[in-house]
């Protein structure tokens, strides 16, 4: 039986056909001892206020596209310039001007991260980050892990977020067990004390409209209790024939300052999907190369609409605290319990029917070309549980300057779930016939897992004129244990792994600040292998140099970083024993990265990227492997976006945008045969604002290029996105 670990995934499930398919808080809000440069007497202007008040602390709103502060990769309120590893902050006016309808659309103007690798995935976000896939362990809301073990993840609607922040490299000395690549943290929408209404609404040319709303303003005159209040509905169709769509979310938040010194925030969440299926799984002749019978469409509709499901339920709710004892020790909590119930069915392409073998075959057959179909179902309960405990003190020796932290943090993780597979008729990528009836499925998983994880940590940032240090240490335990009604193998292991980074960086009074950084971080691997053996974690090794730049002539942050990322334990395929997995691969990951942004004037702003890998398998019970690049990842990606909005005259409050970006070309499979090739995508807005009331139209994919993300297999290939405009019109008062 395949090691459970890989079961999991359903692009692996799908590849081994039918028959063996397989607290942490938010660091501090409050600005109060950070956020702010103390003005010259005398000097203090609205026009200064302003500046201080967006962007001003870790989780507030970004000043247009160039971020201050940030809590991802310290855990405090911290200018990003300070922090030894590339860090990376999309605010919400970003996300706004180019409309981003998903997580992993908000990421794909920056630096390190492939996002989208799998095209457009209605229920689920994808995204690498320097060559690895972040998407399972690799996503955090408000500082604290929103774990994915298969199908049991979780969604978020970037419409209720202020941030998504990407730190790039190890992550495992702050928040455990995570991501080798590096980790999106995900900031919630806060609590405000000025009154917020905001109403938008929106439709694309797909036909899929929606309506959303964001309140808040304080509850009493004091301010001592405010609140904020978000939500948006959506529906129609999709780029997919027959796809169709439905999700709705909604998240209060709650927050009670009884006094300068303390602070309550509550938040939750709820959401709703009930969709259709979307998107790839589609054969690499007939999408990057033609088939006899020309290329299958972009829209094509592999499922049966009237089996076709996908369905789920989505809780959430925490909260963060904090108290100042004194000017010097803070104490703050952090927790959250979520939990999400999903369905899935219906079938899957799996490469081309071979009439003579009943298998799949990589080749269509003369005369259909039918493609063949893997029936899939999978109903999956989680419910976890995170919370972080926080000490931070502030504090001087001698000429050192330290902003110490101490941590005791842990998570729960429980998933149930039934997945079953079985036969799937084959369908025409040309004249597909839809209602014929599909075969039983049979379930192969029946599995009840749980993790748990505890970890204590500490940081000391220290201060030394220009000169700044930062060391991290953390020891972490983790226990699994899997039992499997399906005659899956049972498996219980712990492991104990202890993770640090040192990282040194020099601020220069122009700005300028050269960093370097060592990291070691650790991952805990699910599953076990033929003799029943649990998997050790995977380990990572990280050296970074960078600089970063904040010009003292215009508003602005340039981040360029080398970095040297080698991943050990990965599991390989077991060359002695079929449909099993080995923890024997290594690889590494060597780069450079350079983004930008700006507010290079009132009403001038850009972003720009480059990401350049050299990535390669070291380690490898198969020989002829070992110098390959992996499969899916590009070792090239670039972007830009540039935006611009009249500021006065007739045409005050007319706006453009315009972004290009470019992904450079991928293999299918790990031996290096055959290549998806490049594409350049461009993407457009124009939009208008009167008063309080604005309009957007935003096209992505302007010249609706037709181009294949990536390849998982030469049976897996997925179509990027094509050209869809989306039309807003919002007002706030």
């Amino acid at each position: 039986m395949k090691a459970l670990g890989t079961f999991m995934n359903r692009r692996y499930v799908l590849s081994m056909g039918v028959s063996l398919v397989s607290l942490a808080v938010m660091a501090a809000s409050s600005g109060q001892s950070l956020a702010q440069t103390q003005p010259a007497s005398g000097e203090i202007s609205l026009e200064t206020v302003t500046v201080e008040g967006l962007g001003g602390n870790a989780t507030g709103p970004v000043n247009g596209y160039v971020p201050n502060r940030t809590a991802t990769g310290s855990k405090t309120d911290t200018p990003i310039e300070e922090i030894p590893q590339s860090v990376s902050v999309i605010g919400r006016e970003a996300i706004e001007d180019r409309q981003a309808q998903k997580v992993d659309e908000a990421l794909r103007y920056t630096a390190g991260v492939f996002a989208q690798p799998y095209g457009e995935d209605s229920d689920t976000d994808w995204f690498f980050i320097r060559g690895f896939d972040a998407g399972q362990t690799g996503v955090f809301l408000n500082n604290l892990p929103l774990y994915q073990y298969g199908f049991g993840g979780f969604y978020i609607d970037p419409f209720v977020l202020e941030r998504i922040e990407v730190l790039n490299g190890p992550t495992a000395a702050l928040y455990g067990g995570s991501a080798i690549g590096g980790i999106v943290n995900l900031v919630s929408k806060r609590p405000t004390t000025e009154p917020l209404r905001y109403v938008e609404t929106g439709i694309n040319s797909w036909g899929n409209g929606y309506a959303a709303f964001d309140f808040g303003g304080a509850l009493d005159k004091d301010k001592i209790w405010s609140y904020r209040l978000t939500g948006k509905m959506s529906g129609g169709g999709w780029e997919t024939k027959e796809a169709e769509d439905f999700r709705g979310v909604i998240a209060p938040a709650l927050t009670f300052r009884p006094d300068a010194g303390t602070e309550l925030t509550v938040l939750g969440s709820y959401q709703n999907m009930d969709l259709t299926h979307t998107g790839g799984f589609l054969p690499y002749i007939g999408t990057v190369v033609p088939a006899p019978y020309g290329r299958i469409s972009r829209g094509f509709y592999y499922s049966e609409p009237d089996i076709d499901l996908y369905r789920r339920d989505q809780a959430m709710i925490g909260y963060e605290f904090e108290h100042a004892l004194n000017d010097i020790w803070t104490l703050r909590q952090n927790f959250r319990y979520a939990h999400t119930d999903s369905k899935e069915r219906g079938p899957y392409p799996y490469g081309y029917l071979d009439p003579a073998t009943g298998f799949p075959v990589a080749t269509p057959v003369a005369p259909d070309f039918l493609l063949y179909r893997i029936g899939f179902n999978h109903h999956t309960v989680v419910n976890t549980l995170s919370i972080d405990n926080q000490a931070e003190a502030k504090f001087g020796t001698g000429p050192l300057n330290h902003t110490l932290l101490l941590g005791l943090d842990y998570k729960y993780y429980n998933i149930d779930q039934i997945q079953a597979s079985g036969g799937g008729t084959p369908i025409s990528p040309v004249n597909p016939i839809y209602g014929v009836p599909q075969g039983p499925t049979v379930p192969y998983l029946d599995q009840d897992l749980t993790m748990n994880q505890i970890g204590f940590y500490a940081q000391d940032q220290i201060r030394f004129g220009g000169w700044i240090a930062t060391l991290n240490g953390r020891y972490d335990h983790v226990s699994t244990k899997s039992t499997d009604k399906a005659g899956a193998a049972n498996f219980s292991d712990e492991a104990g792994e202890f993770s640090g980074r040192l990282g040194l960086g020099y601020e220069f009074a122009n700005g300028m600040t050269p960093y370097v950084s060592v990291s070691r971080s650790f991952n805990p691997v699910i599953g076990s292998d033929f003799s029943g053996q649990g998997f050790e974690p995977e380990t990572g090794q990280q050296y970074e140099v960078g600089l970063k730049y904040k010009p003292t002539f215009f508003d602005g942050l340039i981040t360029a970083s080398l970095f040297d990322l080698t991943r050990q334990n990965v599991l390989t395929s077991d060359p002695q024993h079929l449909f099993f997995e080995a923890q024997l691969g290594e690889v590494r990951s060597r780069g450079f990265e350079f983004e930008a942004q700006a507010n290079i004037t009132e009403g001038l702003k850009a972003v720009a990227a480059f990401t350049a890998y050299d990535i390669e398998i070291t380690e490898d019970p198969n020989a002829a492997l070992i110098g390959n690049r992996p499969n899916v990842v590009p070792e090239i990606l670039a972007s830009g976006w540039l935006d611009y909005t009249v500021q006065d005259g007739a045409f005050k409050g007319l706006g453009f945008g315009a972004g290009i970006r470019y992904v450079g070309f991928s293999y299918v499979d790990n031996e290096n045969t055959l290549k998806v090739p490049a594409a350049t995508v461009f993407d457009g807005a124009i939009r208008y604002t009167r008063d309080n009331f604005t309009v957007a139209l935003n096209v992505n994919n302007l010249f609706d290029n037709e181009y294949v993300s990536s390849c998982d297999t030469q049976y897996t290939c997925n179509y990027g996105a094509g050209r869809v405009a989306t039309l807003k019109a919002s007002y706030k008062w």
